[in-house]
C-alpha cells in the first residue's frame, strides 16, 4: 500500500482513512514540531533498520492501560516496599533516555533509540512535551521511564532498570502521577508481556481514537509547563 509522504505538521486524518495499516506515514524527522503534531494525533515514530525513511505508526491494535484495571501482584507490592526507592520527575531526562537506549531487549540486536531519537526527544523534553520519571537508590539512578504528553494524553515510550523492580516502580509512580492529574488511562502503544500482566489490553484503532479524542477534550495539564 502506498504511504503518505510526511510534510511539516501534516499527517493523514486517521478518522477518515480506515484502510491504512500500522504504518500511516513515511518520512520526516525528529523535529519538535513534527513530533508534537504526531503525538497530538495519536501517531508516533518508530525507526526500523529495513526502512530508509522514518515510519510513523498508529497500530491497528493499540495497547492501553486503564488505571481502574491496573493489577499489581502481592509479590510486587512486597518487593517495592523493601526496595527503598525514591522518585523524581524530569530531574535527568537525558540520562533516562540514554539508559533506555543502552538496555538490551530480548530478541533485538540493537535499539530503535538512535542518536537522532536521543537528540530529538531531548529537544522535545526541553520544549515541555517529553517527560521522565527517575528512580534512585542511595543517590544512584537505578531505573526510569520516559514518554510524551500529547496534549493531556500520555504515551509511554521506554523504560530501564539497573536494580531489580526499578522499572516497574518507575511505571507505577508514573501511573499514580498521571491519575492524580485526572488522566484515567495511559497509551502503551504496543503490547508487551509485562504490560499485559499489569492489566493492559489491546483495542482497535477506531476505539483508541475515540478514547483519545474524548480524553483530549478535557485539556488536562499532566506536567508543569516551564
Amino acid at each position: 500500500m502506498q504511504k503518505h509522504s510526511v510534510k511539516p505538521s501534516r499527517f493523514p486524518d486517521l478518522h477518515h482513512e480506515a484502510d491504512l495499516d500500522d504504518i500511516v506515514a513515511i518520512g520526516g524527522d525528529f523535529s519538535v514540531d513534527l513530533l508534537v503534531d504526531a503525538y497530538s494525533h495519536g501517531i508516533f515514530p518508530w525507526p526500523m533498520e529495513d526502512l530508509e525513511d522514518l515510519p510513523w505508526f498508529s497500530p491497528l491494535k493499540r495497547a492501553v492501560l486503564v488505571f481502574r484495571d491496573l493489577h499489581v501482584s502481592r509479590s510486587l507490592k512486597k518487593a517495592l516496599k523493601k526496595a527503598e526507592f525514591t522518585f523524581t520527575i524530569d530531574k535527568d531526562f537525558r540520562a533516562v533516555i540514554e539508559a533506555c537506549a543502552s538496555t538490551p531487549r530480548p530478541g533485538q540486536n540493537g535499539t530503535w533509540i538512535t542518536d537522532a531519537v536521543l537528540d530529538g526527544y531531548t529537544e522535545l523534553h526541553r520544549a515541555g512535551w517529553a517527560h521522565s520519571v527517575e528512580v534512585w537508590k542511595k543517590g544512584a539512578l537505578v531505573g526510569g521511564v520516559y514518554g510524551v504528553d500529547g496534549g493531556g494524553i500520555f504515551s509511554a515510550e521506554s523504560m530501564f532498570f539497573r536494580e531489580s523492580y526499578a522499572s516497574k516502580a518507575a511505571l507505577l509512580f508514573l501511573f499514580q502521577h498521571l491519575e492524580s492529574k485526572g488522566l484515567p488511562w495511559v497509551d502503551i502503544q504496543v503490547m508487551t508481556p509485562h504490560m499485559r500482566t499489569l492489566g493492559a489490553k489491546n483495542i482497535s484503532r477506531p476505539g483508541f481514537l475515540k478514547l483519545f479524542d474524548v480524553t483530549k477534550e478535557k485539556g488536562l495539564e499532566l506536567f508543569p509547563r516551564s
